[in-house]
C-alpha cells in the first residue's frame, strides 16, 4: 500500500497536528518523567479488526524523535485479535509520551475504517461488484481513509471534484436536464475522462443513456426499481458501468449487489465507523 505520492503532505499534516496537539510541550510529562528516561512501548489491539495505518503511526513517532526505533510486529491489512502485539516503539519516554495520542487516533480510525470497509466486501464475497468509497470523508483526511478503505479490501472513488465528472441531481438542475449536463461536459472535458451521471428514475436511466454517459448511478432505488434499470441499460449500452448508492448498509448490500451492477459506493466506510481500541503501554523503563 502506498500514499500515491502524498508523502510529502503527510510529513507536513503530521507536524500541523502535532503542533495543534503538543503546542509549546508536553508539560505533564516534563513535569513527573526525569530528562533521560528510556521506555520500551508495546502497542497492542484491544478488539478483533483489521490494521491499517501502521506506517503512519512509524511516521508519527520518527517525526517527533527520529531516534525512537519503530519495529513493527503486525503486517499493514491483517486481521487482529484482541491482545495481539501491533509494535513495539523504543527510545525516549518523552518522546513516546509526546507522540503516543496522535499516533493512536490515526491508527484507531484507519483500522476502524478498514475494519468497516472487510465488512462490507465480506458480504459481496463472490459477486463481481467493487465496493467503493465516496467524498463523504473528514477534512483534512481524505488521503488516510480513502487508503484505509484499499487496505480493507474496498476501492476508491474519485478523490475530489477535479479528477472524475459526476453529474448529480443539482448540477442536472442547473443545465435544464441530463442530456445537456452531458454535453456540456463532454465538450470540455478531455476524451480520457468519464462522465458519470446520478439517476433516480427510469426515465432519467434513459435519458443518461441517450446522453451517452460512461457510468449511470442509480441513487436510493429499491432492489425491483433497480433491477428495471439494469435491464435497460445492459439491453441498449451494455459496456455502460452501472452503479448503486444510497443508505447501502451490511443488511442491504448483498441484495443490492445480486441485482446486475458493477459498483456500490458506500459513505458509511468513511463517516459511520468506530475506532478500532488500540493502546500503548509503556514497558520496560531505565534512565539513561
Amino acid at each position: 500500500m502506498t500514499f500515491n505520492g502524498y508523502q510529502e503532505n503527510l510529513t507536513n499534516w503530521i507536524k500541523l497536528w502535532l503542533q495543534e496537539d503538543v503546542g509549546s510541550g508536553d508539560i505533564t510529562t516534563a513535569a513527573t518523567v526525569p530528562t533521560g528516561h528510556h521506555s520500551v512501548a508495546v502497542i497492542h489491539a484491544k478488539q478483533d479488526g483489521i490494521l491499517a495505518g501502521l506506517p503512519v503511526a512509524e511516521h508519527v513517532f520518527q517525526t517527533v524523535d527520529p531516534a525512537l526505533q519503530f519495529t513493527a510486529i503486525a503486517t499493514e491489512g491483517q486481521s487482529l485479535a484482541q491482545g495481539d502485539i501491533i509494535a513495539r516503539v523504543e527510545g525516549s519516554t518523552h518522546s513516546l509520551l509526546t507522540g503516543e495520542r496522535l499516533a493512536l487516533n490515526l491508527l484507531q480510525r484507519m483500522s476502524g475504517i478498514a475494519t468497516r470497509t472487510r465488512q462490507y466486501v465480506d458480504m459481496i464475497d463472490g459477486l463481481p461488484v467493487r465496493l467503493v468509497d465516496t467524498r463523504k470523508t473528514t477534512p483534512g483526511h481524505r488521503m488516510l481513509e480513502k487508503y484505509a478503505v484499499r487496505v480493507g479490501g474496498g476501492s476508491n472513488h474519485r478523490f475530489g471534484l477535479y479528477d472524475a465528472v459526476m453529474i448529480k441531481d443539482n448540477h442536472i438542475k442547473a443545465a435544464g436536464g441530463i442530456l445537456p449536463a452531458v454535453q456540456a461536459a463532454r465538450a470540455q472535458i478531455p476524451h480520457t475522462m468519464t462522465i458519470e451521471v446520478e439517476t433516480e428514475t427510469i426515465e432519467q436511466v434513459t435519458e443518461a443513456l441517450q446522453s451517452g454517459a460512461d457510468i449511470i448511478m442509480l441513487d436510493n432505488m429499491n432492489h425491483e426499481l433497480m433491477r428495471e434499470a439494469v435491464a435497460l441499460i445492459r439491453s441498449q449500452s451494455p459496456h455502460v458501468r452501472i452503479e448503486a448508492s444510497g443508505n447501502v448498509s451490511l443488511t442491504t448490500i448483498r441484495g443490492l449487489a445480486e441485482t446486475g451492477i458493477d459498483i456500490i459506493s458506500v459513505g458509511r466506510l468513511t463517516y459511520s465507523f468506530d475506532n478500532l481500541d488500540i493502546s500503548l503501554d509503556l514497558g520496560n523503563k531505565k534512565r539513561e
